[in-house]
């Protein structure tokens, strides 16, 4: 049975990886299981210089799912060089980097850094507030998507996958243009804005009042959006949002994606990933497929 994917000229052992900002840098992960079971590693959102993020609290949880504003807190992309990358690379897995920052300066001199490391790919976080557009999220138009994009297109050799927010009123709109920039795929979706009340302090939870949700809660929400996007674009799809199991990853692949990222999962059950592949080679096994490329797409409307 063949598990291997090419996910944007990154060639995958299985189709499996796990969301950004939910696996750290993997460390926490290793004590569990064998980091190299999962197809790739994509790294907790990594920034030009260090990061604290939003003042706590900042997480919380949700009915199906978990409210954060974390603020992409990272180390820095130095730091990431000199500690965490080597530590990644003692395993037989594929290493992607979420990138983000505030200004497309920032992301091209941060994907100029990336482009000379040891690392399989570059994912970039367009859910980012642009400091110089009124702190509106890159990802929001099509011209916002495609020009920091393409700028950063320039400046990387390496496979460029492009994640997206689904806080907009078209997703296929912004998925298309990641595409016209010459990205090799694109990632969705990250959070969807939202908040929690304390009704007896009649106040928000989150000290930064919103923030995003992840968990099952959003699963049809992301499938909805992997689908329509995967009639609207040439480009392979890293699909997440909610993903739990073997099972909701095929559903993924079904509705069009090449890979899977499982995020929220991982804190419900460190083992989610593993367990992921083992129920996607169960689903193959009993519908007598051969190779995990078959059901990409193959989604049979009514």
């Amino acid at each position: 049975m063949n598990l291997e994917v090419n996910l944007a000229g990154i060639k995958l052992k299985n189709p499996v990886t796990v969301a950004s900002g939910t696996f750290g840098y993997g460390r926490e992960f290793s004590d569990f299981y064998d980091l190299g079971k999962i197809g790739a590693v994509i790294t907790k959102g990594t920034s030009l210089k260090p990061k604290n993020g939003n003042k706590p609290p900042r997480v919380c949880e949700t009915p199906a799912g978990m409210l954060n504003s974390i603020g992409l807190q990272n180390p820095g992309v130095e730091y990431f060089a000199q500690n965490d990358l080597p530590f990644l690379r003692k395993y037989d897995t594929k290493i992607i980097v979420n990138a983000c920052g505030n200004t497309v300066e920032d992301y091209v001199e941060l994907c100029r850094i990336l482009n000379t490391l040891d690392i399989d790919g570059v994912e970039l976080n367009l859910s980012c507030p642009n400091v110089k557009q009124g702190c509106l999220a890159f990802g929001t138009t099509y011209e916002g998507v495609r020009n920091v994009t393409s700028e950063c297109r320039k400046v990387l050799d390496k496979p460029l996958i492009v994640k997206l927010t689904p806080n907009v009123t078209d997703i296929t709109e912004t998925a298309k243009a990641v595409e016209d920039a010459g990205a090799d795929g694109v990632s969705l979706i990250n959070t969807l804005l939202a908040m929690k009340i304390d009704i007896e302090k009649q106040r928000p939870v989150l000290a930064n009042n919103t923030g995003g949700l992840s968990g099952p809660a959003i699963k049809p929400v992301a499938v909805r959006m992997v689908y329509q996007v995967a009639q609207k674009v040439n480009i392979p799809i890293l699909g997440l949002g909610g993903i739990v199991s073997g099972d909701d990853a095929v559903e993924f692949m079904l509705a069009g994606s090449t890979a899977v990222s499982i995020g929220c999962g991982n804190f419900i059950d460190p083992y989610a990933a593993p367990k992921a592949v083992e129920g996607i080679e169960s689903y193959l096994k009993r519908h007598n497929i051969e190779d995990v490329n078959e059901i990409i797409g193959k989604i049979k409307m009514n």
